[in-house]
């Protein structure tokens, strides 16, 4: 899977810092074990609190870990990241990837409007 250099960047103090379980596990208890999806849900509520605004915290906004997939993919997207390379990054089809994710572009209208306006201009 192709990341950012940033991410490797991440990734790497990561690993310096905290290693591997013994299996390879990036994420492990303290005791070396899978960490149980309650942990993980119960520490995202509490993250949830604590970064986003508290009318945004009470509404189900990325009310679950799994949510930052869906974000992701759309910000990609939103950011005009090629849908093909997109759909690669997430195991997905063209045609999966743009039914459910490609909905919830913010300021698409906008940025499309935009960017036919330019063309248009091209051949003023």
């Amino acid at each position: 899977m192709p990341i950012p250099p940033h991410l490797v960047a991440v990734l790497r103090e990561h690993l310096a810092t905290f290693g591997t379980a013994d299996d390879g596990r990036l994420f492990f208890s303290e005791k070396g074990s899978v960490v149980p999806s309650s942990t993980y849900y119960r520490v995202w509520q509490e993250a949830r609190l604590l970064a986003l605004p508290p009318a945004v915290a009470a509404s189900p906004l990325a009310s679950r870990p799994y949510d930052l997939r869906h974000s992701a993919l759309s910000t990609w997207l939103n950011a005009g990241v090629d849908p093909t390379e997109v759909a690669e990054r997430a195991g997905n089809s063209v045609e999966v990837l743009l039914t459910r994710y490609a909905k919830c572009l913010d300021g698409r209208q906008d940025v499309a409007n935009r960017r036919i306006e330019d063309l248009l201009r091209e051949y003023e």
